[in-house]
């Protein structure tokens, strides 16, 4: 059985067909790499898998049991963590802080309460930190690291509470080529942990880091497949090279 399982599912805005019955399968233990032109759905898939955004028709399965209704927060619990597009960490909080709420969000009101979480949780915030190349800058803003490290401690913060499948949705927009290589190196270990699905517009980052490809077009899956099926599929050339 597959950790998470995607079928037929639809989103629709209005006269907008986002999503038109879409596939998809992701193994536990595995990368998985969505591709596709501008407006395909690859976000509006990441958003519907995280509850974001509710699939219109069709159903969504991750670790055994239908999430398709359920609010983030309880897929969040079963196991399934999320990082947007855009950076969202507290730029006024230290980058120790910003790890540290990502892990007392996990935790019930009253065993915050009534325990000594900061001093029980330091060990696991440092970890977080360590492997994201962040340890250094522990006690400074974290508005004041540089795009590309905001980037690894949101990744940094997703991770922390240890997370069955990681959603990133286009990790390395904005970074320069040499972070963008750092970024693949820093992901490369999780996957003893946990599978990834990850957007990205950067076709060589992608491609080696991932298992496997999903391509989307107009709403619909065009290619699935290893990553040396998709790059000799005749059907996904015409697209990158026409109209991306």
């Amino acid at each position: 059985m597959a950790l998470l399982e995607v079928t037929a599912v639809t989103k629709v805005y209005g006269p907008l067909r986002a999503l038109d019955g879409v596939d998809l399968k992701v193994e536990a233990g595995t990368f998985h790499g969505l591709i596709g032109p501008n407006g395909s759905g690859k976000s509006t898939l990441l958003k519907s898998i995280a509850g974001a955004h509710f699939a219109t028709t069709g159903t969504v399965r991750f670790d055994g049991r239908d999430i398709t209704a359920m609010p983030p927060y309880q897929r969040a619990r079963l196991g399934l963590s999320f990082k947007f597009q855009i950076t969202a960490v507290l730029s006024e909080l230290s980058v120790y802080d910003n790890v540290l709420l990502a892990l007392q969000s996990t935790r019930s009101g009253l065993s915050l309460l009534t325990s000594r979480s900061r001093a029980q949780l330091d060990g696991d915030v440092l970890h977080a930190l360590d492997r994201f190349r962040l340890a250094d800058r522990a006690d400074d803003l974290a508005g004041a690291l540089s795009h590309g490290e905001q980037q690894w401690l949101e990744i940094a913060m997703a991770l922390a509470p240890r997370p069955k499948l990681l959603l990133l949705d286009e990790p390395t927009g904005g970074m320069s080529h040499e972070e963008r290589r750092v970024t693949g190196e820093l992901l490369a270990p999780i996957k003893q942990e946990c599978a990834l699905i990850i957007v990205e517009h950067d076709l060589d980052f992608i491609k080696n880091i991932c298992d496997r490809l999903t391509v989307l077009d107009q709403g619909k899956v065009l290619g699935d497949g290893s990553v040396a099926d998709i790059e000799r599929d005749a059907r996904v050339q015409e697209i990158y090279t026409s109209r991306v």
